[in-house]
């Protein structure tokens, strides 16, 4: 792996270029705890110095050095200085540095200045003075140094500056260009908080990690398998010396935090004394929290943990959570959570527990949403004390896991259990049957089930339910219209609903249902009631996280062109989940993908759609994942990486026909017309698209019938398109669908003074790479009317807008530079020639003659000022990779 990258130190590095700059300035200390970089960014400081043309050199101080004077230094030391005499031989030292050839002034790096001798400490000190030496020095936080060595930091000539640990988003920074490419959220959060942000423990845990096999990539992202993080062996050897150096009389209380933390700080004090818990606390092993009246105490850092409980003996093991269990018990087990953490002790201790605690703790943990600890405790249950309640928490915890086959087995005993008509019955069908739609069962499955069940209650409130719930499965199946409809009379307010499940799964689908027929509006209004109810009945719910909610947000803000708005809810909302560990989030990344495509930003679209892509393959759920490939396909293409897209796109056909999902079928389409397109076959890609809009106004998803529309109509379609988009835009609300609408018309008339309007409104809507291609088609239309001045304002427009576009290539805004007009048949054979395609290829693909499409390069060839196929796919810029060579003046 070598050497790391240096991230997230911009501002200290800019203190020490303006250190370096101050000719009064006489040393640039580094301080921090063990391991937060301090000697990387020394290191890079002093290769910045000797870049800026001055002398440098380098020590490292050390115990075993610090016994012998001068020790850490004397490899620097110039031959033949008597420092016998310290006053006459330190003047010498300074005279024969400075005699050097070169500049006068020296940068000297001391790793760990804190361990130099005294001797050492006093002559750098007198160097700095005499202005020879510019002193770089890394400090440990919290470790003893004397007075010689505190004399090197101290007055107002030397600066200093503190390391901290990097926050979650330098930590991705830095992982990214590490990896050479991104990390799934998962895997960041997992490493991010095991690594505290420290450097040095987050290189050994991805070098471990890399080694095991646990960190993979699956060509679009990189992601971490679950389950423990294996680190290196230097890791577990680093911090094992650092608790070796704790007092033998606090290693109990390290071995019981690392069991049991946070530990109240009267449990910590049985174990040893304040005093030895101060020293624990001082040597940073510890941390004491004040929480209004409660001390609890820590482990300084979540490795130190790891380390210590694999060096725990069973026995010794049992007797610590034994022994705590009984602390906490012997307290009332008063605090919210004691239950919990008492059941997970014993349980871990001795492999049981009481049942009726059992089922108290798992009840805890599943309104915590922690669902492995929920199967482990219901898992440790005696036969004889399962009951359909249990049964049915056993199931929803592996549903939420996205184990379907160990769900649909729990539900199904629960169904089992439960007396037809039972509340906990009713339950069991709803929860079941979200399992088996998730599971890639087809909807009429799972239909059957429900079905099955109405067929069997008389009850009107019974009934209700289970039309709520069919008006559920059938908007994530994809049928927004028949799903509204059955939703139509759900309670404004959770505190008005005779069950707060049923409601909150209508709750989640109704505002999906409202953004896909085009009521943006009325959606947002339904995603903040469902997210404010679900906050307000977490407790007592068995519905997934509350930040679940959010996702229908994010579809209803980017619809309503408000994508800030959306991506910020979304990625909060998402990193809410990953905390969480739900599989849920698996559509949150699938809707900011679909944001970010929307908002015309298609890497930052593939690195969402990656990880829905890569979360879904994880959990087999082809109902997200089929989109998610989708969508990943047509991002690589615009990005022009078209073996990347083709390769995505054979998984995707390889997914089950039929495939239901929140999003339209035919948005699943995408990957393959904008491959098409990137290939110059603008006409197949238009037929792909099409029938794609027919298949999502079948199915009542307007807002996806205008996304494929626009698109049909930005590959040159608007003509046909027009007419449609302005009937959607008519009945969709927001900004973005008026000017999608807006965008075809302009297209169609060829206005310049329309295309430039047109893209003001994309702009206004969050529609990037739309107001790019908008404002490049105006440029292009005002040169052909010779409008030179109007025509270099709309390309500034353009430029400033593509900008934006994370280096997007679409067709409309290659050809639209041309110089000249070019008609659509002849746009489309000069792209399809430009990506390396024979005349006689075009010919068949087309239907058409090869003297037709010669004659059609010609005309192009003239209009462009190009005599060859590779200058018109430079003059395109929109040559794909692996373009054919040059062919010379002839067209074939």
């Amino acid at each position: 792996m070598g050497r790391w990258p240096l991230v997230g130190r911009e501002p200290e590095l800019e203190a020490f270029a303006a250190a370096l700059a101050d000719q009064g300035c006489r040393g640039f200390v580094v301080g921090g705890a063990a391991g937060v970089g301090k000697s990387r960014l020394a290191e890079e400081c002093l290769e910045r110095a000797a870049a800026a043309g001055l002398r440098v050199g380098r020590a490292t101080a050390s115990a075993a050095a610090s016994a012998v004077p001068l020790g850490a230094i004397a490899h620097l030391l110039p031959v033949g200085v008597d420092l016998s005499d310290p006053v006459a031989g330190f003047a010498a030292v300074a005279r024969a540095l400075a005699a050097g050839p070169g500049p006068r002034r020296w940068v000297l790096l001391i790793d760990d200045m804190h361990l130099l001798d005294p001797a050492s400490a006093v002559l750098l000190r007198q160097l700095m003075d005499t202005g020879a030496l510019v002193l770089v020095g890394t400090v440990r936080s919290g470790e003893p140094y004397g007075k010689a060595v505190a004399a090197l930091w101290g007055g107002d000539a030397v600066r200093r500056v503190d390391l901290s640990a990097l926050s979650p988003q330098r930590v991705e920074e830095l992982l990214h260009a590490v990896l050479g490419g991104p990390l799934a959220r998962r895997g960041l959060h997992e490493l991010s908080a095991a690594s505290g942000g420290n450097v040095l423990y987050l290189r050994e845990l991805v070098l471990g990690a890399l080694s095991d096999g646990y960190l993979a990539e699956d060509g679009e992202i990189w992601h971490v398998r679950q389950g423990r993080l294996p680190g290196t062996a230097r890791l577990a050897e680093v911090i094992g010396s650092r608790l070796a150096n704790a007092d033998a009389a606090g290693r109990p209380v390290l071995e019981l935090l690392a069991l049991c933390e946070p530990l109240e700080l009267a449990d910590a004090e049985v174990l040893a004394p304040p005093r030895v818990l101060a020293a624990l606390e001082q040597a940073g092993l510890i941390r004491v929290l004040q929480d209004r009246r409660r001390s609890a105490v820590t482990l300084a850092h979540p490795l130190y943990g790891e380390v210590l409980r694999a060096t725990l003996p069973v026995l010794r093991r049992r007797v610590l959570l034994t022994e705590q269990a009984a602390r906490v018990e012997a307290r009332g087990a008063r605090r919210r959570g004691d239950l919990l953490r008492i059941a997970g002790w014993r349980l871990t201790a001795t492999g049981t527990a009481d049942p009726a605690l059992l089922v108290q703790a798992a009840v805890l943990a599943r309104h915590v949403h922690d669902y492995p600890q929920t199967v482990a405790l219901l898992e440790a249950l005696p036969e004889g004390h399962r009951t359909t309640a249990t049964a049915l928490m056993l199931g929803n915890a592996f549903f939420e896991m996205g184990r379907w086959e160990r769900a649909e087995a729990a539900l199904a005993r629960a169904q089992a259990l439960a007396a037809t008509g039972e509340e906990d019955w009713l339950a069991v069908v709803l929860v079941r049957t979200t399992n088996l739609l998730w599971s890639n069962a087809p909807l009429s499955v799972a239909l059957a089930v429900s079905d099955a069940a109405l067929a069997q209650t008389d009850g009107a409130g019974e009934r209700r339910k289970l039309r709520i719930n069919e008006g559920f499965m059938r908007i994530a199946a994809g049928l927004p219209a028949q799903g509204l409809a059955l939703l139509e009379d759900l309670e404004a307010d959770v505190a008005d609903a005779p069950d707060v499940n049923v409601w909150l799964r209508g709750a989640w689908m109704k505002p999906f249902a409202l953004a896909l027929v085009g009521r943006s509006g009325a959606a947002a209004v339904w995603a903040e009631r469902a997210h404010a109810g679900h906050r307000q009945v977490d407790e007592h719910a068995l519905v997934s996280h509350p930040a679940v909610q959010r996702v229908p947000l994010v579809l209803s803000l980017s619809e309503a062109g408000r994508p800030a708005e959306a991506l910020k809810e979304g990625e909060r909302a998402y990193a809410e989940l990953v905390a969480a560990d739900s599989v849920v989030r698996v559509w949150m990344a699938v809707f900011l993908g679909r944001a970010q495509w929307l908002a015309g930003h298609p890497v930052t679209a593939r690195r969402w759609w990656a990880e829905a892509a890569a979360l879904a393959r994880s959990i087999d759920h082809h109902m997200a994942l089929c989109p998610a490939l989708g969508g990943l396909a047509a991002c690589a293409a615009v990005l022009g990486d078209l073996e990347a897209a083709q390769v995505i796109l054979a998984e995707h056909r390889a997914l089950p026909a039929g495939t239901p999902g929140l999003v339209s079928a035919g948005e699943g389409r995408l990957g393959e017309a904008w491959l098409l397109a990137a290939r110059g076959h603008l006409g197949r890609a238009r037929a792909v698209l099409t029938a794609g809009a027919g298949a999502a106004r079948i199915t009542g998803h307007h807002t996806g019938e205008m996304l494929l529309l626009t698109d049909v109509a930005r590959l040159g379609g608007a003509k046909e398109t027009t007419s449609r988009l302005a009937e959607l835009a008519h009945h969709c609300d927001g900004e973005l669908a008026p000017a999608r609408a807006q965008l075809a018309a302009a297209l169609s008339a060829d206005d310049p003074g329309r295309l430039l309007r047109a893209a003001d409104a994309c702009q206004a809507a969050g529609a990037d790479l739309l107001a790019a291609e908008a404002a490049t088609a105006a440029a292009a239309a005002w040169r052909r009317t010779h409008h030179p001045r109007r025509a270099s304002a709309a390309a500034g427009r353009a430029a400033v807008a593509r900008a934006r576009c994370e280096g997007a290539r679409t067709p409309l805004l290659a050809t639209a530079v041309a110089t000249a007009a070019l008609t659509a048949r002849e746009r489309e054979i000069t792209l399809l020639a430009a990506a390396g395609n024979a005349s006689k290829d075009i010919a068949q693909a087309l239907a058409l003659s090869v003297r037709t499409v010669d004659n059609h390069l010609h005309h192009a060839y003239t209009k462009l000022g190009v005599t060859t196929r590779r200058e018109l796919a430079r003059s395109l810029a929109a040559a794909p990779p692996g373009a054919g060579p040059d062919q010379g003046h002839r067209p074939a």
